[in-house]
């Protein structure tokens, strides 16, 4: 069962803080004979505001936008394949994409070398600074608000006496890891620099084949969603209204802010109003998964298209905010072969596959959006077959529990 972190008053501690959102479950448990050979999902997301500029090269990508290139959203595409089978010599496979993808005829999905480091652990830096936490949407801040956690207390063992951790009842979604395949595959990875455009398609045959899986092969007929563009505007109070157009086929949003100050204070708000962060809201998630969310108040509807951030929240995060805001989508599953449709016939596939859908965009709080920042420039996109884009940096675990660790000088 995933996990979310959840912040009430007058509850004992936990003893950590460490979030694991492995799922393991594959679909259809009580009709399956056993698990198939081959699991295959594929994330498509678009990302526009600066989102899109840190997808695209982050200071490239703006100064692209800044010399004409126009605030354009961009693609991701993230690409796993596991198998319960070894390869037949060293592990290879490619996923052949249809033309409009503008990736060519197929990317590699790579095999992770994992090697130990031979170099001593550093002594991390003494931790300093707060983290002040905020939930909910409304002019003022509800009671028992904010959550302060001490950092260097953090690092002593010393937790804020009203946070814990407890399960939400969010419905299993089995994933694909390293950690549990015998043999795994992934795009992006460093064997190629391939990257798609903001004029990128999905749509059509897609195919995947390599040396220890079976053949995967489905088509999509639902492509990238659209992009979604977050504004802020003062409120009444010292508040700010931030608002959002209506994503089609969007099934929920979910909107944080966040704030690093001077001296190391941090300041981070979500649109949960059930006072839950980090976790599965920052990924891509299920309709099904959605829809839960959704009851339990940690997810927007798709109906909402606005939401207040407290007053105490910008009087505390200052002059440098920075808005985050998720659309999820819709989801594709794919299997070989199908699911028989009486229950009782028992159903062991070969493989199966997943593609999920979100948009998100991210900007300044306290500045202009996006849409003002840069000239709109050409609707042309560049060609996705760039080959030299900047490295992207490695990014820390999500979640709290790595915003903790990194801020406690123990790495990501």
């Amino acid at each position: 069962m995933s996990t979310l972190l959840h912040l009430r008053p007058a509850v004992p501690r936990v003893a950590a803080l460490t979030l694991s959102f492995t799922l393991l479950a594959t679909p259809g448990a009580s009709q399956q004979a056993g698990g198939p050979i081959a699991r295959y999902s594929m994330d498509a997301g678009t990302m526009s505001g600066m989102a899109a500029m840190a997808g695209g090269g982050g200071m490239g990508g703006a100064m692209s936008m800044m010399m004409g290139g126009g605030n354009q959203p961009i693609h991701e595409l993230v690409l796993r394949l596991g198998s319960t089978q070894a390869a037949s010599g060293s592990p290879a496979a490619e996923h052949y994409m249809p033309a409009g993808a503008r990736l060519g005829a197929s990317v590699p999905l790579v095999t992770p070398k994992v090697t130990p480091s031979d170099e001593p652990a550093l002594p991390g830096e003494k931790p300093k600074g707060r983290l002040l936490i905020y939930w909910g949407c409304g002019a003022t801040a509800g009671p028992n608000q904010p959550v302060v956690i001490d950092f260097a207390k953090v690092a002593r063992g010393q937790f804020p006496p009203g946070l814990y951790m407890t399960g939400a009842a969010i419905p299993q979604e089995w994933q694909v890891r390293f950690t549990n395949s015998k043999t795994y595959g992934e795009w992006p990875n460093g064997q190629t620099r391939k990257t798609l455009s903001g004029n990128s398609s999905l749509i059509g045959d897609h195919r995947i084949a390599g040396n220890y899986a079976p053949e995967i092969k489905f088509a999509l007929n639902q492509d990238f969603m659209p992009p979604i563009t977050g504004r802020a505007s003062p409120a009444a109070g010292g508040a700010t209204q931030l608002s959002w157009n209506a994503v089609p086929n969007a099934t929920g949003y979910y909107a944080w802010v966040f704030a690093a100050k001077q001296g190391g204070d941090m300041v981070w708000w979500a649109s949960s109003a059930s006072q839950a962060f980090g976790g599965p809201v920052w990924d891509w998630l299920s309709p099904g998964a959605v829809r839960k969310l959704i009851g339990d108040k940690v997810v927007m509807p798709p109906s909402q298209t606005s939401c207040t951030v407290p007053s105490q929240v910008v009087q505390s995060g200052g002059e440098m905010l920075m808005g985050s805001l998720y659309a999820y989508g819709p989801e594709a599953n794919f299997a070989y072969p199908p699911r028989p449709a009486d229950p009782k016939i028992a159903w062991k596939p070969e493989w199966i596959a997943r593609v999920r859908y979100r948009s998100n965009t991210m900007w300044m709080l306290n500045g202009p959006d996006m849409g003002s920042m840069m000239s709109q420039g050409s609707d042309d996109s560049a060609d996705a077959s760039s080959d030299n884009p900047p490295p992207r940096k490695k990014k820390c675990k999500g979640g709290l529990g790595g915003m903790l660790a990194g801020a406690a000088g123990v790495g990501c």
